[in-house]
């Protein structure tokens, strides 16, 4: 008797096809996209448009907020636990310290403006909520002052005044009804112009990044990116966070280049052996304020003088003198993306004439850091000469600074504000902030060549970043002594 052929063998194997031959077929596929830049980028929401949503007759901007929370009832309390909020961090051990201290905008001290609490009522423009003038504590514990359209609103319809609230003459229900996902246009409002103006503080951030030749960054240029794209947002917690305002940062909040060029090799392998000891912004951001020029020094010890003109640049008589710069070179520094040190309220001034207000992390015996590029601003400010340490004035309002031009009556003014007694006898005394280059990233066409960095005229202090000499005489990262 004949055996019959087993046909659910047939049936198997037709199934096997059906599922292996997919898998075979996409899995290189699946690897390259993997590797693929675009293949990172957050996938943005469908706007939605607000005009025929948003009604009512609005009179404050907590009204408007009121509104918002109808439909998006968490985000007003999703934003108040973000750094945009509380401009705080939360709280650190700092081996100086017995106590443990938070570290922000809110309560510490710069070497630009000095600290926003001399001036609150014009800081906290750039703050994401309303009512400053009742107080940190009213206005951070009300999620109707949250403001909404600060990020969301066509900036040509909506801008902030006095201690955050809406300015005078806005059209509060033109601006709700005009309300989209976040635009470089409204991140810029604040990160373009920190420090008193344009391109003052960061040196790759500035107003010429609304809309940039791909020459000056290549992804807002060429490529169009917003702010989100690199800054990913989740639930208003937005990835990135500056060592200005931290002392560590976990690296699941930090962005980098890696998120999206993920282990992607270049041709030549002698760039290649660069990559585990020089980041990619080392040679992809050769030059700081490519278009607009930056503020690299400031003296505040010249301010309030009779009989100078005043000049943007140069001199002004609330703030002192100035020298800006563009398209120059960086400072470079080891980094592994923390502080070794951040200046804290209270600390002593430095020993040797020079006062960090922070000391990026990182040298050459440290397996996590790289050489990284960064804007170095210099500045001469106040400080205590009985007490040892900076201090911070009052430069705005009733008897500030800019209202007598009297330094003393500032200082005095301060103290209970700040909590630093002050003694009555004030100096002038140098500090270096660092500031780390990530923007303006700009062709690779215009990346650094070899020469650049090697030779005779190379722009890397070796000795500095602990090398006996240039390293390619000496061979690979050197062993610290």
């Amino acid at each position: 008797m004949k055996k019959r052929f087993p046909f659910w063998i047939l049936g198997l194997v037709g199934i096997l096809l059906i599922v292996l031959v997919p898998i075979l077929y996409f899995m290189p596929r699946a690897a390259a996209s993997s590797n693929d830049p675009w293949s990172k980028l957050p996938e943005h929401p469908v706007h939605v448009d607000h005009k025929d949503i948003v009604k009512g007759d609005f009179k404050t901007g907590q009204d408007v907020t009121r509104a918002c929370l109808v439909c998006h009832k968490d985000a007003a309390e999703d934003l108040m636990m973000t750094t945009h909020w509380t401009w705080e961090s939360k709280p650190f051990d700092v081996p100086w310290r017995d106590q443990p201290v938070t570290i922000g905008k809110i309560n510490q001290i710069n070497n630009f403006c000095i600290g926003t609490q001399g001036n609150e009522n014009k800081c906290m423009s750039c703050h994401a909520g309303y009512g400053w003038e009742e107080g940190k504590k009213t206005e951070q514990a009300n999620p109707e002052n949250v403001d909404c359209l600060a990020c969301h609103a066509d900036t040509g319809l909506y801008g902030k005044g006095t201690y955050g609230n809406p300015a005078d003459g806005v059209d509060l229900l033109a601006a709700a009804q005009s309300v989209r996902a976040p635009t470089r246009e409204n991140c810029g409002k604040c990160h373009f112009d920190g420090g008193g103006g344009n391109g003052v503080k960061h040196g790759d951030l500035d107003e010429s990044l609304y809309f940039p030749d791909e020459n000056e960054d290549v992804h807002m240029g060429k490529l169009n990116f917003q702010c989100t794209d690199c800054h990913v947002t989740t639930n208003h917690q937005v990835l990135g966070r500056m060592i200005a305002d931290n002392y560590t940062i976990d690296p699941k909040e930090q962005v980098s280049c890696e998120q999206c060029h993920v282990n992607q090799k270049h041709e030549d392998e002698r760039i290649n052996s660069h990559l585990t000891s020089v980041a990619c912004q080392t040679c992809h951001i050769p030059a700081l304020a490519v278009q607009d020029p930056t503020k690299v020094y400031w003296d505040w010890s010249q301010a309030g003088q009779e009989g100078r003109e005043d000049d943007h640049f140069t001199y002004l008589k609330i703030k002192g003198e100035f020298v800006y710069d563009k398209n120059f070179a960086p400072t470079y520094l080891w980094f592994n993306g923390n502080n070794e040190y951040r200046y804290i309220l209270g600390d002593k001034i430095g020993a040797d004439g020079v006062t960090y207000i922070n000391k990026p992390a990182g040298s050459i015996g440290d397996p996590t850091a790289k050489i990284f590029p960064f804007k170095l601003h210099i500045a001469k400010q106040p400080y205590d000469v009985v007490n040892q340490y900076l201090l911070q004035p009052i430069t705005s309002g009733k008897d500030g600074f800019w209202t007598n031009f009297n330094w003393d009556q500032a200082f005095k003014l301060a103290a209970p504000i700040t909590g630093l007694n002050y003694s009555g006898q004030y100096g002038f005394t140098t500090t270096y902030m660092y500031w780390p280059t990530t923007h303006m990233v700009q062709p690779a066409t215009q990346a650094l060549q070899c020469d650049a960095c090697h030779g005779e005229n190379g722009r890397m202090d070796w000795k500095a970043l602990g090398y006996p000499g240039d390293p390619i005489e000496w061979g690979a990262r050197a062993t610290p002594k």
